[in-house]
């Protein structure tokens, strides 16, 4: 049983992001960048108004009239020139007339058609973006490793950039095995329960822009579970099993995977819920398709299943994403007990818990679930909070840690 940390970092290495692919731009959100982008225009492209008003030229005091002779719209081509002693009524991203030293804007104005008379003088270089000041022509824009958010998609498009060299989702596959389970359509009779497994994790991989597909429950039977393994592992890059990993006699996981080529990474992790959790490698150079394939095999338990997606699932397929994930006690946020928590053993303890800024300070409220498989607890918990072995009960005001779900 090896501690939370230590099996991180024996995942770690199998993390890489995956090669490059090219994505249309409006099809990239969410996406890290694995080839930096340079800007193709200088960003203003010409000296242009920063606000609505008049270009003119020279120190007029307070009082001073100018004859208008004409105007310059948003759009017009840089190179109008301006009548000596005249000013031209500019528009905002309107180009600067040549021999033009400053914009006045209309609120400094008498607002005239014909004539203008000023009220308040302006500097020289007052209210004019100067070309390029933004950025030049191949001037870096987003460097590798920069997460496509809306707002550089919307840089990119202004610089005409119409395709991506992007970091792929990892391709996901979620099976849930054991006899005793049923998908969520059907009835139960006493002794059976509903597939939870698969909503979770799908929605879970949903939520970071990752598609997962779901391959259904398997039997404990292990030539059927072999067959089923063997297809989620040839058609994915990292595979989700709920359950069968524990050391009942029915489950068979950890050994099939054994004999589909599995290399075993950590078979249990000094956490509760969650201490079960098989994480395997099958390497690209024993696979026949060259690729890497990932797996995790998730304890049975509801509770277990989720604490363990987030504290290892989640980071690792943001990491082949190419995000920067933190490490699991890297994403620990420092916060107040709301109410009173249980101790914690021989293994780090994650309760569902409720977080919220009150007053300024982070306030957890554990939701003390009845057990692992207390789905209840955790459908209405936003946070999960850590209590590390052998501490003591958390009283309400105490300083505690706990690790967003959101």
């Amino acid at each position: 049983m090896l501690p939370r940390d230590e099996a991180w970092s024996l995942l770690l290495p199998y993390l890489s992001p995956l090669p490059p692919t090219r994505l249309p731009r409006r099809e990239a959100r969410g996406r890290v960048l694995a080839e930096g982008v340079t800007a193709t225009v200088d960003v203003p492209s010409a000296d242009v108004s920063a606000m609505d008003g008049y270009a003119f030229a020279g120190d007029h005091a307070a009082g001073a009239r100018l004859k208008v002779a004409g105007r310059i719209a948003a759009g017009e081509r840089p190179g109008r020139e301006l009548p000596e002693g005249a000013a031209l009524k500019i528009m905002t991203g309107a180009p600067v007339p040549v021999g033009a030293d400053r914009v006045i804007p209309f609120e400094l104005t008498d607002r005239g058609a014909e004539t203008v008379e000023i009220t308040r003088p302006v500097d020289a270089g007052a209210n004019i973006r100067r070309c390029g000041e933004v950025m030049e022509t191949g001037a870096p824009l987003l460097a590798p490793g920069a997460v496509l958010t809306a707002e550089a998609l919307a840089l990119l498009a202004t610089h005409g950039v119409g395709e991506l060299a992007v970091h792929p989702a990892p391709r996901v596959a979620v099976l849930t095995t054991g006899d005793e389970v049923l998908p969520p359509e059907a009835t139960p009779e006493p002794g059976q329960l509903r597939d939870s497994h698969t909503d979770f994790l799908t929605a879970g991989c949903a939520a970071l822009g990752v598609e997962a597909r779901a391959l259904g429950i398997a039997p404990d039977e292990p030539a059927e579970l072999a067959r089923r393994l063997a297809a989620g592992l040839d058609d994915s890059d990292v595979l989700l099993v709920g359950g069968g990993v524990s050391a009942g006699e029915l489950d068979y996981v950890e050994g099939t995977l054994a004999d589909l080529g599995c290399r075993a990474l950590f078979t249990s992790v000094a956490i509760q819920p969650g201490k079960p959790l098989t994480v395997a490698v099958r390497p690209a150079e024993e696979d026949a398709q060259g690729r890497q394939r990932l797996v995790f095999g998730l304890p049975g338990n509801p509770g277990s299943v989720m604490v363990t997606f987030h504290l290892f699932v989640r980071p690792a397929l943001r990491r082949l994403m190419g995000h920067a994930a933190a490490a699991p006690h890297e994403r620990l946020q420092t916060g107040v007990l709301a109410g009173s928590s249980s101790r914690a053993k021989k293994r780090d303890l994650y309760l569902p818990a409720r977080a919220e800024v009150r007053d300024g300070v982070l306030a957890v409220e554990p939701l003390a679930p009845r057990g692992s498989h207390d789905l209840l607890a955790h459908a209405r918990s936003n946070a999960l909070l850590y209590l590390p072995a052998e501490s003591g009960e958390g009283r309400v005001g105490e300083a505690c840690q706990v690790l967003p779900l959101d």
